[in-house]
């Protein structure tokens, strides 16, 4: 379950980012940019998908550290400090990165529904 407060955090963090939709992921709040996922929440942490160079950057932060799904370290992808991810001012520009290296990658064709 993912704490109350983290999910407010996160969302008052990516209101203002235009262009992106907010979808869940897994069941959990996410932001897409162009069909690619690029910050969401997870269980109990906020992850962010990051260039090879911002995210090397990233993981020298203070509470920063590799996202490990199943077992595997997700290649473009860390987790949030609590602290950061608690406090929109210090994500944003980190968030802006995730945006930027997001609209480097190729569109995702949109998936239709069915039922």
């Amino acid at each position: 379950m993912t704490p109350p407060d983290l999910v407010g955090a996160f969302e008052a963090a990516v209101r203002p980012l235009r262009g992106t939709t907010q979808r869940k992921m897994f069941g959990y709040p996410a932001i897409f940019l162009r069909g690619n996922m690029v910050a969401g929440l997870v269980r109990d942490r906020m992850v962010l998908r990051l260039s090879e160079r911002d995210r090397a950057r990233f993981l020298a932060l203070e509470g920063a550290e590799p996202f490990i799904a199943m077992g595997r370290s997700m290649r473009q992808w860390a987790v949030v400090p609590s602290a950061m991810a608690a406090s929109p001012v210090r994500l944003r520009p980190w968030l802006r990165r995730a945006l930027t290296y997001s609209r480097s990658l190729p569109a995702k064709p949109t998936r239709r529904r069915s039922g």
